[in-house]
């Protein structure tokens, strides 16, 4: 018996500066549940990045390479028309229990009035990386070992970080 082949396209959003083991699995999960998967690097000018958006997309598709219905774009403005622009009607959100359950809530809502025809799909962060944020990265890294680092990030990531955070110390 054929498995039925995993509906359309799905956008899953998010800045990604660095990316994480969470977003990671986020992204390993979405490539399962749908055909194409679509990550949109977000560049906000408002914000102050670590990494620049180049350099974000080149680490995301650094760690999706086995997964070959994944695409990555970069993106700026709302996600919502991003998500249109792809010609999708899915957006995932990834969720960690405790702190974002609210302000995914609200996205969503506002989302659900700017386009009433993009859908929401949640995935709820798995235990082991529920506590993991790009800044939980960025306030242990100097202190992390690689090893420590290597629970939170792609192992492909650490040397990039540390070369950064090392620059951005020198004066």
């Amino acid at each position: 018996m054929n498995s039925p082949s995993p509906p359309g396209v799905a956008v899953y959003t998010g800045t990604f500066d660095p990316i994480t083991l969470g977003h990671l699995h986020v992204i390993q999960r979405g490539a399962r549940l749908f055909g194409r998967l679509i990550v949109g690097v977000g560049i906000n000018t408002k914000k102050r990045p670590l990494f620049t958006a180049d350099e974000r997309v080149r680490f995301v598709r650094r760690v999706c390479v086995p997964l070959s219905n994944v695409e990555i774009r970069t993106f700026s403005g709302l996600a919502v028309e991003f998500v249109r622009q792809c010609g999708a009607r899915t957006m995932i959100r990834g969720v960690r229990p405790l702190t974002d359950i609210a302000a995914e809530f609200t996205m969503m809502m506002a989302n659900k009035q700017l386009d009433p025809d993009i859908e929401t799909v949640f995935l709820m962060a798995d235990e082991e990386y529920s506590h993991v944020s790009s800044s939980l990265i960025k306030e242990i890294a100097p202190l992390a070992t690689d090893e420590m680092l290597a629970r939170f990030l792609p192992q492909e990531i650490i040397p990039d970080l540390r070369q950064r955070l090392e620059a951005s110390s020198t004066p």
